[in-house]
């Protein structure tokens, strides 16, 4: 009889609530006497505040106050310097805040801000980026903490002598995060605490910053982020949102809540900054790579080093025994970058999965035949065997599954009338990681039990796969299981974020349930009345972790377009992808993580983009009016699925994370495949009708 344990396919236990809107996020939790406050953005680029008029602002109807730089409260210090917001008359960005205005409803709120008048001394701005920048810089290290350049080797060697050498480069725009629900916040003083409800990837994390900006003792402070309609990054740290409504809320000494406008959210909350990157391959003439170079120019913000790690995946993916990546770095004056779903990885593999397939035709390999032949059981750059590796596994049957085989390889030999039909590949991966956690299970002696961990389910379906995971380390029905999550007075645990929330969330509750297990084993009889509790952590099992092994995720997604030879336009009909993600914990949410994640990689491919407007110095698509994302249309046939993978080197789940996989070796999945419909190489992302129409043209003109 089915318990609704690990493996099984159990419904989103929050899913009932969801749906009637009993789940609160975090700008609908009722507070008697709530207030709302509206962000007033800077309108230049660069330079100083030289004034301020609140005068007509405050005489809007229903206006409470307006704070500036010159009457917000003072804060501390913050690793995030866009977190001190209004301390300063500088504007290091435009979009960066100035004022904020207060008011009884969220209409006053907007109007007040409106009628709220700035005058500034603008400074020039810089804020182009492109991979000549005088100012572009080698970092010290990347985002996660890797080294900016590793070299192993003789590159130019090896790539001199190379019979077969692809040398290109590839750009992809600025990304943007659009969860669904914009960044809001709720901040209410009571009885000298501070009760935050954040739409936040990690209430710990949130609260400990703000006990630092506001000089207050954490244990004064409770955070709240139950349920957050996704985040992608975005949320993984906090947010200028959060601070300011906790300054209304002091200034005002009302409960403030505060919603962004989606506009708005562009110039504060992250995005994925833009890459340009050239990628050399030297290879047999059977396609075997002997030298392999990945070199990354991006940019940053004046005010915050980040450095999107693109080249990182040209380290782990295939074998290459002389071997080049490195990052360079411009300093403008734009927002700071972030992370954005699988940073790093996801343009990286755009990058590297691209020229694979240009290398495949140069040696007229079949693109998943040439990654077999570069498949490696070491990850090169370390020198690591890995835990497990299951690429080879997910070509294969991805081949199997989508009808590969007896693909003809020329461009254009499939036609629909006047569509020109193409199929392409790309492989995919993603680190394995986990961190320490925390977490209690409980007991009830009228039965039942209780699992409590500072989890954040982001729409992933976490809280779901927590009770299986418990329910099978207590061998009891899922049904018995309640899940606490989301809340900062909770046990610690780490952020929603890296794909590595379960491993390590996971861990502690099981290991707190076995625990548990025990303790009512022993018990020998009826419960006490107070029931039985057991609180661990993982600090010791995380840190025993073999070092000598490396461990990632990987997978492979198929695509078919169809090109409209007249007009250039770019449709996929479907996509498949296969992947490795050791053991599934709930093929519900594990389907729904990677056929989403594929989703975003389609969108990626075909629409997403953001321009940086040089006069203005901010970017022109800042709502989902001009930034464009893939709707139901534009998904007809999306399939997942996994190959069996034991690796007991990870957790005692033997999971790994599938949250950020599946977008990753999508968009070059879906260029390779407009190559092979049209004969044109896209290799600067997003793939538009503009994009292809030239070369379509020539390559028809020559017969094509």
């Amino acid at each position: 009889m089915s318990h609704g344990g690990t493996g099984e396919p159990v419904l989103r236990l929050e899913g009932r609530e969801k749906v009637t809107g009993a789940a609160r996020y975090a700008a609908e939790h009722p507070v008697d006497g709530c207030v709302h406050a509206w962000p007033v953005p800077a309108a230049i680029a660069k330079g100083r505040i030289t004034g301020i008029d609140t005068e007509r602002a405050l005489a809007e109807p229903g206006a409470l106050a307006v704070l500036t730089h010159d009457n917000a409260p003072r804060l501390g210090e913050a690793d995030d310097p866009g977190l001190l917001v209004l301390q300063s008359p500088r504007v290091a960005h435009r979009g960066s805040y100035v004022a904020l205005a207060v008011a009884d409803t969220v209409e006053a709120a907007r109007a007040t801000a409106e009628a709220v008048h700035v005058e500034y001394a603008p400074e020039p701005h810089d804020v182009r980026f492109h991979s000549a920048h005088p100012g572009l810089y080698a970092p010290e290290y990347v985002n996660g903490g890797y080294p900016a350049d590793r070299e192993r080797g003789d590159f130019d060697a090896a790539y001199a002598d190379a019979a077969v050498r692809i040398d290109t480069v590839y750009r992809v725009p600025p990304l943007h995060n659009h969860p669904i629900e914009p960044h809001a916040a709720t901040a209410v003083w009571a009885g000298g605490r501070l009760r935050v409800y954040d739409s936040s990837q990690g209430a710990a994390l949130v609260r400990d910053t703000l006990a630092g900006l506001f000089g207050l003792d954490p244990e004064r402070i409770t955070v709240v982020s139950e349920h957050v309609g996704g985040g992608f990054g975005c949320k993984g740290t906090p947010r200028p949102h959060v601070v300011l409504a906790v300054m209304a809320a002091l200034a005002t000494g009302r409960p403030v809540k505060l919603s962004l406008p989606r506009p708005q959210m562009a110039a504060v909350v992250g995005h994925r900054a833009g890459t340009e990157q050239r990628l050399r391959i030297g290879a047999d003439t059977d396609g075997r790579i002997a030298a392999l170079a990945h070199e990354v120019a991006t940019y940053s913000s004046a005010v915050r080093e980040f450095t999107e790690q693109a080249a990182l995946p040209s380290r782990t993916m295939y074998a290459s025994p002389n071997s080049r990546t490195t990052h360079r770095l411009a300093r403008l004056d734009v927002p700071t970058p972030s992370w954005l779903r699988a940073p790093g990885e996801c343009p990286g593999m755009f990058a590297l999965e691209s020229a694979m397939d240009e290398l495949a035709v140069a040696c007229g390999v079949d693109p998943v035949e040439l990654r077999l032949r570069n498949d490696t059981p070491v990850e090169p750059d370390s020198g690591r065997r890995f835990s497990s590796r299951g690429l080879a596994d997910c070509l294969r049957e991805g081949a199997r599954r989508f009808g590969w085989a007896g693909r003809d390889p020329r461009p254009g030999s499939r036609a629909e009338g006047r569509l020109l039909i193409g199929t392409g590949v790309a492989a995919s991966c993603y680190p394995t990681e986990v961190s320490p956690s925390h977490a209690e299970a409980r007991a009830s002696a009228a039965g039942g039990f209780a699992v409590r961990v500072n989890a954040t389910d982001i729409g992933t379906g976490a809280r779901t796969v927590l009770a299986q995971i418990a329910a099978d380390a207590l061998e009891v029905p899922v049904d018995l299981v309640r899940i606490e999550i989301g809340c900062s007075d909770l046990p610690r645990a780490p952020l929603a974020g890296g794909s590595a929330g379960t491993a390590s969330w996971g861990w502690a509750v099981h290991k707190a349930c076995r625990s548990l297990a025990r303790a009512v084993a022993e018990q020998g009889g009826p419960l006490p009345e107070s029931g039985l509790s057991v609180r661990v952590d993982t600090e010791d099992e995380v840190a025993a972790l073999p070092e000598d092994v490396a461990r990632r995720a990987f997978g492979a997604q198929f695509a078919e377009v169809a090109v409209d030879m007249d007009t250039g336009e770019t449709r996929v009909r479907r996509l498949l992808g296969v992947f490795a993600v050791g053991r599934v914990l709930n093929p519900l949410t594990a389907r729904s993580q990677l056929v989403g994640g594929m989703t975003m990689g389609l969108s990626m491919a075909l629409m997403e983009h953001s321009t940086m407007d040089p006069g203005f110095g901010d970017h022109a698509e800042r709502d989902l009016a001009s930034y464009h994302v893939a709707v139901h249309a534009d998904v007809p046939d999306v399939q997942a699925y996994w190959v069996a993978e034991q690796d007991t080197r990870l957790n005692p789940m033997g999971s790994k994370g599938i949250g950020e996989i599946g977008v990753v070796g999508t968009a070059a999945a879906v260029a390779n495949a407009v190559r092979h419909a049209t004969g044109v190489r896209v290799r600067d992302l997003p793939v538009r009708p503009e994009s292809v129409l030239p070369g379509l043209g020539e390559w028809q003109t020559a017969g094509g």
